[in-house]
């Protein structure tokens, strides 16, 4: 019995380490289309589901581990930027404003599934166009829902404070993973 996490995030991959310094990475690959009426937390719960059911079969005896992550704003989806000039969109769309953050995961083992839905609050600053534009130039909006990734603060001062988890907002909820694995005595 090994972890085995269904994603193929350099994020989850670092937050992954904090539950066990072993394991495999199997990426789902699965579509991530969703049905337009479902809600933002059915949706991420969906796709959630989907990518842990893609890999569940190559280990049967495995605790496979997956997640999905959406950032929502006025009850709308948020998604990866398209391009640079989407990623700017979405930057001045978010900015100045509070914005939620859901991650829903998914601990398959044994033909059982236990799924979780984490959300946090995310207040942006004001961004000036020149802080999105030099933020876009260098290409870490694009792979990130949202178009921001709240560990590039630091140099791009995006977000003012965080309600919630701070890891659930990077797109992995360590500490909730962590006290579901130990409550179905799985770590």
């Amino acid at each position: 019995m090994g972890y085995v996490l269904a994603s193929s995030s350099p994020r989850r991959k670092e937050l992954m380490k904090k539950i066990s310094s072993v394991f495999v990475i199997d990426v789902s690959n699965v579509d991530e289309t969703v049905d337009p009426s479902l809600s933002p937390k059915e949706a991420v719960k969906e796709i959630s589901l989907r990518k842990g059911q893609a890999v569940l079969n190559r280990h049967k005896d495995d605790i496979v581990i997956s997640a999905d992550t959406i950032v929502v704003i006025d009850g709308q989806i948020i998604g990866k930027p398209h391009d640079e000039k989407d990623a700017k969109r979405i930057l001045n769309l978010l900015s100045g404003r509070k914005h939620y953050v859901y991650t829903s995961y998914c601990i398959f083992y044994k033909g059982q599934v236990y799924q979780n839905t984490v959300g946090s609050s995310v207040y942006f600053n004001v961004l000036s166009q020149k802080l999105i534009d030099d933020y876009v130039a260098t290409k870490s909006p694009l792979d990130k829902a949202g178009a921001y990734g709240v560990q590039d603060n630091e140099m791009y001062p995006i977000v003012s404070h965080i309600e919630g988890s701070l890891s659930n907002v990077i797109g992995f909820p360590v500490e909730d993973i962590i006290e579901d694995l130990k409550k179905l005595e799985l770590l």
